[in-house]
This record gives structure tokens, sequence and C-alpha cells, in this order.
């Protein structure tokens, strides 16, 4: 299968929606209740929020035949060359092919100045624990988070750069 990671435009919005939809409902199924993940959704993946996160971080597609199949979205670097992975998720059928090692690698690439990156994951997210683990994130703290009043367990990995 081949593929291109590239910079996310207005014009993929609709389709990083429909990989945010479907990806987390595969991935969260008897983790977080589907009408709180709906809702979540509507919220965090909006057309307003999808134009905040275009222009305000740095958005990466991965782009198949098929057209958008993942996605990835992190902060720019702080002065302390810190990024956060805010998110990083695939079509559920896509995984396991290279895309998502691709997107963390050309955001590494084109984060100006990093030196390390942080991304919260929910501890029961066996797939996405043991994709930051394979890459060399380290577990650095364990907390409660919630959604619409579900609580998640969630740790805090980090990727040493430096």
């Amino acid at each position: 299968m081949t593929f291109k990671i590239r910079n996310m435009t207005v014009k993929d919005i609709k389709a990083v929606q429909d990989v945010a939809e479907k990806s987390w409902l595969a991935t969260y199924a008897g983790i977080i209740p589907e009408e709180k993940q709906k809702k979540f959704l509507k919220a965090a993946y909006s057309d307003e929020m999808m134009h905040k996160r275009l222009n305000h971080s740095l958005f990466l597609v991965a782009e198949a035949d098929s057209g958008v199949v993942g996605f990835a979205n992190f902060s720019f670097a702080n002065d302390q060359g810190e990024a956060n992975l805010g998110a990083i998720y695939l079509y559920p059928g896509q995984q396991s092919k290279g895309i998502g090692t691709a997107m963390l690698q050309e955001g590494i690439n084109q984060l100006d100045g990093v030196v390390s990156i942080s991304v919260e994951v929910e501890k029961d997210n066996a797939i996405g624990v043991s994709f930051y683990k394979a890459k060399g994130f380290e577990t650095v703290d364990e907390f409660d988070d919630e959604i619409d009043g579900h609580i998640l367990k969630t740790i805090l990995m980090t990727l040493d750069l430096s």
C-alpha cells in the first residue's frame, strides 16, 4: 500500500472528521460509552475547532489511493522545545501498515526545535499504548481524566528527542 503524509488543508476537514468518528468508535468501544464519545467528537471535531487546529497547530493527514485514511495533530514546540501530540488516528483497517509511524516521524521533522513530545493516552487503549511504547515513549504520569462525567484512566507518555 502506498500513502503519503502531508499537511492538512481546509478541503480535508470532512475526511478528518470521518476518520475521527470511525476510529474513536472502534478504539473506545467498551471503554467510553458511545453517546459520550459522540458528544465529545461533535465538540472536539466541529468545523470551528478544525479551523482553529488548522491555523494554530501542526495538522498532518495520511493519504492513500482511497483518500485520507488518518491524521495527526501536534502543538508547536514551546520555548523549551516541548510539543504535544494531541491526536493520532487511523481508520481501523489502516493500522499496522507504518502510517502512524510515518505521521509521527513527519511531525518530528516539521516541529522546529522540538526536544520532546508528550501524549495522553487512555490506559485501556491497548493499541495506542503499545504503539507509543514501540516508538520509545515512556510513561511519566498516570491520572484520572473526565469526558462528560465519565472517568478515564489516562497515561501521560513522553518521547525524549534530545
